[in-house]
């Protein structure tokens, strides 16, 4: 493409290459939902709490919430998305066997988007029934150098709780022993990169196309 090719022509060929990166990636991370219908009950299943609060405050009109998190099967580097879309939810899902680490997390508080990397890992057992406790992640206020405190919790009361949700909504799963099992470690910090909207580039030079 000559540098003189019409700016719509590079920025359709910009938009496409970044369509076809955007369909790569999805094609190596395995979305998953935070509360399927079904379970399978032949494969080992993972469940427990998220939520996410403030530190301090904001002048952002939206709540945070977790869009998603994502851990990866350390012997396969197969990755797993769980979609939650909320700052305080549930989940329940199927996961091979084996040895987890949490990668990353994203966080949106409306069109503001950002992300935090962790390394908090966990295990599997191949017929298990695992709870894996409540994921706190706690936001500082909004600015440079911003922080996520990661807290991972177990306490009796809200186990019972996870539990009972659990059967009710998949009686197959009564009277089946559990594995209570907190990611490794119970807590980190880390920085939370915005990566939405970015770059934050006066309305004059986002008029045109580089």
């Amino acid at each position: 493409m000559s540098p003189s090719s019409p700016p719509f022509i590079r920025g359709g060929l910009a938009l496409g290459l970044g369509a076809l990166l955007s369909l790569a990636a999805a094609g190596c991370t395995a979305s998953l939902g935070p509360a399927p219908a079904s379970l399978a009950a032949d494969r080992p299943i993972v469940f427990g709490r998220v939520l996410v609060l403030l530190l301090g405050p904001t002048t952002r009109w939206y709540e945070p919430q977790v869009e998603f998190i994502e851990v990866e099967h350390r012997q396969t580097s197969a990755r797993f998305r769980l979609w939650l879309q909320s700052d305080d939810r549930t989940f329940r899902l199927n996961l091979p066997a084996g040895s987890y680490q949490v990668t990353r997390v994203q966080i949106h508080e409306g069109p503001h988007v950002s992300m935090a990397d962790f390394t908090a890992t966990f295990e599997v057992g191949p017929d298990s029934l695992t709870y894996l406790g409540t994921w706190r992640f706690g936001l500082e206020s909004p600015r440079y150098g911003r922080m996520v405190v990661l807290s991972l919790r177990q306490e009796e009361g809200e186990q019972a709780e996870a539990e009972r949700e659990l059967v009710e909504r998949h009686p197959f799963l009564a009277g089946r022993p559990v594995v209570a099992l907190l990611p490794e470690p119970a807590s980190a910090q880390t920085r939370l990169y915005e990566v939405r909207p970015y770059p934050n580039l006066p309305r004059y030079f986002m008029r045109h196309w580089w």
